[in-house]
């Protein structure tokens, strides 16, 4: 689908959906729970959706009813041998988080997923799972297709720390191996991810150490995880792009749903636009940018927790004056497509000067001008490039025209039904 997207402004109340990160963390223990657990509020999106396949697939029950609320009967720990290889679809957390899970199985089990998916580097969690006791199968460089034999008997590895979500594969699984385990991590980006996979795992009153630097991690095996009944917070990656929509146009949101002590590194976002010029009062559960004209500047801002704001941070970049820096992100080259080059091209044929750095890039703030741009099948890109669109000058003729576009359903399906209700100009084409 393309997306055209003209001269507007958002004004009004939304909730966003619930938090990807916390639906594919709680899918995973609920399959693994002995017992019925309740997930309340879920993310119904293309990833989450690959991940609930995947659990059926390896012996959970799940009751969707009007997808309000999902019930999961985990397999105790148990998994069957799926029928085929699981598909994945764009899901690297899920890719992730699964194949860990999945070495607690006796039996071979095979993972795919999309063009974009199979080249997500994987090498660092198959090695990991090799350590210990796993036998893993993939393609060439530990890309997927992949398949994982277990169990893992326990011991002790060294986890790349380059994604979090290495870590929090193998934090997931390890409590239910046969022997204690013991990762060292030498150094950790995106540390509130990790976060989040520790407050599941507490909530679980799982035993497990580890110090304050993050950079070991104790885990008993043996464990069990057992049913819960939870809701899935509203999700700060996603509020972003609203909230980002409102600054850059000029116009006023309130979100209700957002729980601002829950571990989402993304609630970040309040805080690094704020040091942009950009004025978001917050409150108990909500966020709310007031109608008006702001004055964005520039600034230099850190990315490593939260690399999956960077392309909705270059925006708001395009929109200030002076050049911002957004700095220590590498990873986001490792992302549904490599995120800092993708940005910034797009960017430049909208007529926005950007220069590119191995873990960042500068971008000097000006007049966006309608072009014809890719997502490159990546949701955040094209949710960003939305945006960008919508602050294009009113006189202008040509829409913006973003390729592509179906790939917001990965977080955000209901994107273009939520910003044209609040006044955003977009036309599926």
């Amino acid at each position: 689908m393309h997306l055209s997207v003209r001269h507007s402004q958002i004004n009004g109340e939304t909730a966003v959906p619930g938090s990807k990160s916390h639906t594919i963390r709680a899918l995973a223990i609920a399959s693994l729970a002995k017992g019925s657990s309740i997930i309340k509020a879920p993310l119904v999106s293309d990833d989450t959706l690959s991940c609930l396949s995947a659990a059926c697939a390896l012996g959970a029950w799940v009751r969707r009813g009007d997808d309000s609320m999902w019930q999961v009967i985990g397999t105790g720990g148990h998994m069957i041998e799926p029928a085929r290889p699981l598909d994945m679809g764009n899901s690297g957390t899920g890719l992730r988080i699964f194949s860990a899970l999945s070495a607690l199985s006796g039996s071979p089990i095979s993972f795919g997923g999309d063009e974009s998916l199979q080249k997500r580097p994987m090498e660092p969690l198959l090695a990991a799972l090799n350590d210990l006791g796993a036998k893993t199968e993939s393609a060439e460089g530990g890309h997927c297709p992949l398949t994982v034999t277990g169990p893992i008997r326990g011991g002790e590895t060294s986890v790349d720390g380059t994604s979090s979500q290495y870590l929090s594969a193998l934090l997931l699984a390890a409590p239910l191996a046969e022997g204690d385990t013991i990762l060292n991590v030498p150094f950790l980006n995106e540390v509130p991810y990790v976060e989040m996979t520790l407050a599941w795992l507490k909530r679980q009153n799982i035993n497990l150490k580890y110090n304050k630097n993050y950079t070991r991690f104790q885990v008993v095996g043996g464990q069990q995880f057992k049913p819960f009944n939870e809701t899935i917070p509203g999700d700060f990656s996603t509020a972003a792009f609203p909230l980002a929509a409102a600054i850059v146009t000029g116009g006023g949101i309130l979100i209700r749903n957002l729980d601002f002590n829950d571990p989402q590194g993304d609630k970040a976002f309040v805080e690094l636009a704020g040091r942009m010029g950009a004025r978001i009062e917050t409150g108990l559960g909500f966020a709310r940018v007031k109608p008006g004209p702001v004055r964005l500047h520039s600034a230099e801002l850190d990315l490593n927790a939260t690399p999956d704001l960077l392309p909705v941070l270059s925006v708001v970049a395009a929109c200030a004056d002076g050049i911002t820096v957004l700095k220590n992100v590498a990873q986001a080259r490792l992302k549904e497509t490599d995120r800092i080059a993708v940005m910034a091209h797009e960017l430049r044929k909208m007529g926005i000067q950007v220069e590119e750095f191995e873990d960042g890039m500068a971008v000097t703030g000006g007049k966006l001008k309608p072009a014809h741009v890719d997502s490159f099948r990546d949701h955040r890109v094209a949710m960003s490039l939305a945006i960008a669109g919508m602050t294009c000058a009113e006189d202008e003729e040509e829409p913006t025209l973003i390729d592509s576009a179906e790939s917001i359903g990965v977080t955000y399906p209901s994107f273009v039904d939520d910003f044209s209700k609040l006044g955003a100009d977009f036309f599926v084409v």
